[in-house]
């Protein structure tokens, strides 16, 4: 069976279009208005979107997705019961999930034992920034043998060498990060961008997908002119936190969300 991944990009790849991959922290602010933001995002059409998994040592995220870790965790969601949230939504679509976690909280409950629990569970696929490229060939097995596929990150300073092996090694999409450094917002995007997108997406072979300070529609667009997709996250999380501050109840965060993925969407070719 196909992967979900897969499908939604070799869908893109025959219509001429590209791609918008939101990043949402689950059980920001609970898991049932998560499932809810989920649903509206598998509405408006988006091509997948990034799980967070809240995690209490930051990796690449910056100080908002951090913040927003922060606060779910201080209300005790456990990696169990996001997976079972996201099993009650696999109930209802087929949008494809992606869930970006540490791989400390993944070797705590064992490669195999979480890779079975997430494909059981409807995850189409796993990001997981700090995984070493030398455990990766083994975390790929695993993964590919579970249907799922495994994303990797490259850095624009990586080595040539280092960004063909990431490449080789990863399935799904080569996660290519527009900066080097942590996630956030940015007024501007790199000007070597474009042309390293391209060449990775010529060597590979895989689709391209662009994340870390993409946060206008005017960057989507820029992206996507060499992209097969773009991700948006803290802009994102910025703005469900920022609803969530003014004391607004969750149909509020739900519809925030929505509208700017909905504003986001626009700078797609």
């Amino acid at each position: 069976m196909t992967n979900r991944i897969d499908r939604a990009f070799a869908d893109l790849s025959a219509k001429g279009r590209k791609g918008l991959l939101p990043f949402v922290t689950a059980g920001l602010p609970d898991l049932d208005t998560t499932q809810r933001i989920l649903e509206s995002l598998a509405d408006l059409g988006v091509t997948a979107v990034e799980l967070g998994f809240p995690y209490s040592d930051p990796i690449a995220d910056g100080p908002i997705i951090q913040e927003s870790f922060t606060r779910v965790l201080e209300c005790g969601i456990r990696v169990r019961d996001i997976l079972a949230m996201v099993a009650r939504f696999r109930q209802k679509s087929q949008l494809p999930l992606l869930a970006m976690l540490s791989y400390s909280i993944v070797h705590r409950i064992g490669l195999d034992t979480f890779v079975r629990q997430a494909a059981q569970a409807g995850i189409d696929g796993l990001i997981l920034p700090d995984l070493s490229l030398e455990e990766a060939p083994q975390a790929a097995r695993v993964v590919a043998d579970a249907g799922l596929c495994l994303p990797m990150l490259i850095s624009p300073v990586s080595p040539r060498q280092r960004r063909e092996k990431i490449a080789a090694t990863c399935s799904g999409f080569v996660y290519y990060m527009s900066v080097a450094g942590i996630t956030g917002e940015r007024k501007q995007l790199p000007p070597d961008l474009v042309d390293n997108v391209r060449e990775i997406r010529q060597a590979s072979g895989r689709p391209v997908v662009v994340g870390f300070g993409i946060s206008s529609a005017e960057h989507v667009r820029l992206v996507c002119s060499a992209a097969d997709g773009a991700i948006i996250g803290s802009a994102l999380v910025r703005k469900m936190m920022e609803t969530m501050n003014g004391g607004a109840n969750s149909d509020a965060v739900v519809n925030a969300a929505a509208d700017a993925v909905r504003e986001w969407m626009t700078g797609l070719p």
